[in-house]
């Protein structure tokens, strides 16, 4: 198991009564449930991370649609009424 670290976090008075009484419905401490939700903070940033590269490197990578390039004359070809 990994070594545990204690921090000092500063909140409302009002905040805290409420977590300690979200924190016992639950049966955690209000320790546990800040635990928790920084860890799933953690995990959802490291997913959006792993995806956000994923999304560069297919830009990066352009996918072969088929088809033949228009040239520059074709491209900005006018045409009259």
């Amino acid at each position: 198991m990994a070594a545990k670290h204690n921090i000092t976090v500063a909140i409302d008075a009002n905040l805290l009564k409420k977590a300690r009484a979200v924190a016992s419905r639950r049966g955690r401490s209000v320790s546990a449930l800040l635990a928790d939700e920084l860890r799933e903070l953690v995990d959802e940033d490291a997913h959006y991370t792993a995806a956000r590269k994923r999304a560069i490197s297919l830009f990066s990578n352009p996918l072969a649609l088929g088809g033949t390039p228009l040239g520059r004359e074709a491209a900005h070809e006018r045409r009259l009424r």
